[in-house]
């Protein structure tokens, strides 16, 4: 398998740093992924399922898994061979084929051909593929490497739990719907996260079988997409293209995208899928997280600390599981995606 593209580069000169964030803003917009919010959130979320030995090292680093948690997409806009490692085309695969692809990547090269997979996507071996090189980072004790795998594994991991990223029909475009993409990963959660349960009762587990544990995510989402695509016309008939849609510019051009109306209208009736995808993500995430570094021995992540774990660390970390606990990040201003005032990336 293909090696992971190179670190996005932070010393880009400003002009292209502008450049590269409307960009990525395009690409987010257009449904390239769960988008700032749902990535932010799911990140943060993971580090509270986890053990100890392992909770205040991924704590003390939550501002970088927070500010990375997009990454692989912004390598979209410069490499061309990212894409694919975020979705993958179930139907393309043949019938059933949730069912009957290959656990290993070189199983399925062997029988779809590299081509194909690249073509059609290959999330779920993209994740198996990162896992390991998380593994290796954390058995050689590096913490900037254990860092940027945990970030980019997590990113894929929740791709995978996104049902739209399962689909040739990923947005909408072959039954009229387009822009369905975006309304499901990026207007619900920025439309109605207040409302949102970020709780779980989840505790970091180890997955023996890490291979079934993804496919296993990629089937529940694939298995959503009736809901996915069904709501949303329910919901039109009620909606007309006046206050169902608004128009923004996209490369000089008008674009329709749905509005926050018919974004909330949708989230109601969809009675809490979105939430409970991005819990079972963020639960996922820490499983992986985990079940890397069981896999490289449990080792001692204090030393990799760049200072000592504090009685203020301590104490921060103590008040945000509070918080956590009791479904109040967001009013408590500890969700960190919305504490530096990320603005809803669809706007009427």
């Amino acid at each position: 398998m293909q090696t992971l593209s190179a670190v996005y580069i932070n010393s880009m000169k400003p002009a292209k740093n502008i450049t590269s964030f409307l960009a990525l803003v395009i690409i987010l917009i257009s449904g390239g992924s769960w988008g700032f919010l749902g990535h932010k959130t799911a990140h943060q979320l993971a580090v509270y399922a986890l053990p100890s030995k392992m909770q205040r090292f991924f704590f003390k680093h939550l501002d970088y898994l927070e500010a990375n948690a997009v990454r692989p997409d912004e390598r979209r806009y410069s490499d061309k061979t990212e894409a694919p490692k975020h979705f993958i085309d179930i139907e393309s695969y043949g019938d059933s084929s949730e069912w009957k692809m290959p656990y290993t990547w070189d199983e399925a090269v062997a029988k779809y051909s590299k081509d194909s997979l690249v073509k059609y996507g290959y999330v779920p071996y993209q994740v198996l593929f990162v896992a390991q090189q998380l593994t290796q980072a954390f058995k050689a004790g590096n913490a900037d490497s254990i860092l940027f795998y945990a970030t980019d594994l997590g990113h894929y991991v929740e791709d995978a739990n996104v049902p739209l990223h399962t689909s040739v029909n990923h947005d909408g475009q072959l039954t009229n719907q387009k822009g369905l993409h975006a309304l499901w990963e990026t207007n619900v959660p920025e439309t109605t996260i207040e409302g949102f349960n970020l709780y779980s009762r989840h505790s970091a587990k180890y997955l023996k079988h890490p291979e079934q544990t993804i496919w296993q995510a990629v089937r529940r989402a694939h298995d959503l997409l009736p809901e996915v695509f069904g709501t949303e016309k329910n919901i039109s008939q009620h909606f007309t293209d006046s206050n169902k849609y608004v128009t923004h510019t996209k490369n000089g051009h008008p674009v329709k995208v749905y509005s926050t109306a018919f974004s909330k209208a949708y989230a109601d009736s969809l009675q809490g899928t979105v939430n409970r995808q991005l819990l079972y993500a963020a639960d996922l995430v820490a499983d992986f997280w985990y079940t890397a570094w069981v896999n490289a021995g449990k080792p001692d992540l204090t030393a990799l600390l760049p200072t000592a774990f504090s009685k203020e660390d301590k104490a921060a970390l103590r008040k945000q599981i509070r918080s956590y606990k009791s479904n109040h990040l967001l009013q408590d201003s500890l969700l960190l995606s919305k504490q530096k005032g990320i603005k809803p990336e669809v706007t009427e």
